[in-house]
């Protein structure tokens, strides 16, 4: 795990703000003190739940979108930290372990012309690189049988997600994906916009759900390709939102029915959340307290395997509005997911 670096006390007490009478989450959450048997440490540890981030923006690069997603893990940091430590948010269930550093991947990057095809296939064999340690760091928290809360990074990120989960398991999971895109775009390379058809074609995921897919930003082909698949359903936004065709809470059901059976990830792309700064921010999308409902549906479901929070952009002035989006929503996991 050389790209591992374990977050410790220094980068805590680096972040946190005490205040007298106050106790803060960050001053109870648990923390490795050494990178070597990673699995063996988190297997004797008394947690729930493991929080990662992966600070990346290539593989959205490398699908000719905006970058900015590797900002995200630390000003996700700075709110996580600072919120209230109480019976709510029960920070003794929670070991933050670290991140995975990328910063020779995103050297690189900045080297690499987005309008260029050549300097795209670099991206996107970059991709393939951060795919091996996501998967396998994902594979060990989810062999000691805790359950990793991911924060992107972009949505390529699934991949490793889904693969890691599936090899601890022994078994193709599903997944469940709030989502403007459908990401199951052809196994061209890899990027933020394939990363569910390239587990899917590998045997690593069988059924999917993407819940608010946009009409206007899904190919005929890439319908085809959802209408086709036994094994993929799917809603649009404008149907459960503009049109009102659809019930919210009638599609979790749906869904649940669909991919709750077997172990299952929860994947919420930051795109389908109105006005929130990410790779493809909309003006248009689910608000901040439906993508939070959602969520708790799912993750109270004993079989989440885990969640992944990624595309959100956290570069420009809008950071610590997105630190705390995110702060949300990995709090009510949290709460969800404890028994």
């Amino acid at each position: 795990m050389d790209k591992l670096v374990l977050f410790n006390t220094a980068t805590r007490n680096k972040l946190l703000n005490k205040r007298l009478g106050e106790s803060k989450f960050g001053q109870h959450i648990k923390m490795l003190p050494r990178v070597t048997n990673i699995y063996e440490q988190l297997l004797n540890l008394d947690v729930d739940f493991v929080i990662i981030g992966l600070p990346e923006d290539v593989g959205v690069f490398a699908n000719y979108g905006k970058t900015g997603t590797s900002n995200t893990w630390e000003s996700t940091l700075k709110v996580l930290l600072n919120i209230q430590s109480n019976s709510f948010t029960k920070a003794d269930h929670v070991l933050i372990l670290g991140h995975l550093d990328f910063s020779p991947e995103l050297e690189t990057l900045e080297k690499l012309n987005g309008s260029k095809k050549k300097d795209i296939l670099k991206a996107r064999k970059l991709v393939e690189t951060i795919d091996e340690y996501v998967s396998h760091l994902i594979y060990q928290i989810v062999l000691a049988g805790k359950k990793p809360i991911i924060i992107g990074g972009g949505h390529n990120n699934a991949y490793g997600n889904i693969k890691g989960s599936s090899l601890a398991l022994g078994q193709p999971i599903n997944a469940i994906n709030l989502d403007a895109h459908s990401d199951f775009r052809s196994e061209e390379g890899r990027h933020s916009g394939n990363g569910f058809s390239y587990t899917a074609a590998e045997g690593f995921l069988n059924h999917y759900f993407v819940f608010g897919l946009h009409e206007n930003y899904s190919s005929d082909q890439i319908l085809k390709t959802l209408n086709d698949s036994k094994n993929i359903k799917y809603n649009t936004f404008e149907a459960l939102e503009v049109r009102n065709e659809l019930k919210f809470r009638k599609e979790l059901k749906r869904a649940a029915l669909f991919i709750c059976e077997e172990p299952f990830g929860i994947e919420i792309d930051c795109d389908a959340i109105e006005n929130i700064a990410s790779s493809a921010i909309t003006p248009s999308g689910f608000s901040a307290t439906k993508a939070r409902q959602f969520l708790h549906k799912f993750a109270m479901h004993e079989n989440a395997a885990y969640l992944h929070l990624c595309e959100a952009d956290a570069s420009k002035k809008k950071g610590a509005l997105v630190g705390k989006l995110l702060t949300y929503l990995i709090t009510d996991f949290i709460r969800a997911a404890t028994k």
